[in-house]
C-alpha cells in the first residue's frame, strides 16, 4: 500500500521536526482519528442556533463562563 506524493512530503517534512513537534503533531493526528461522524442538525436546532446567535447578537443575553454556571449549579444543589 504506497502513499499519495502530498502524504510523503508531510511524512518528510514531520519527521524533521523536533521530537516535541513531532508528538504534537501526531497527538493531534491520533485525536483526529476519535472524533465521530456528527449527525446533521435538525431544522429545530438550526432555528434554536440562530435564535440564540441573534439574541448574543442584540445583546440581549449575556454569555457565562463554564466556571460560573457550574457554580452557580453547586451553590443551588448545596
Amino acid at each position: 500500500m504506497g502513499m499519495n506524493a502530498t502524504a510523503e512530503q508531510v511524512m518528510t517534512e514531520a519527521l524533521g521536526l523536533s521530537p516535541s513537534l513531532r508528538a504534537f503533531v501526531a497527538e493531534r493526528l491520533i485525536e483526529s482519528l476519535d472524533i465521530p461522524e456528527a449527525a446533521p442538525l435538525s431544522a429545530k436546532w438550526k432555528e434554536e442556533i440562530r435564535g440564540r446567535c441573534a439574541e448574543l447578537d442584540r445583546g440581549a443575553i449575556e454569555l457565562r463562563t463554564a466556571g460560573q454556571v457550574f457554580a452557580k449549579a453547586y451553590a443551588v444543589l448545596s
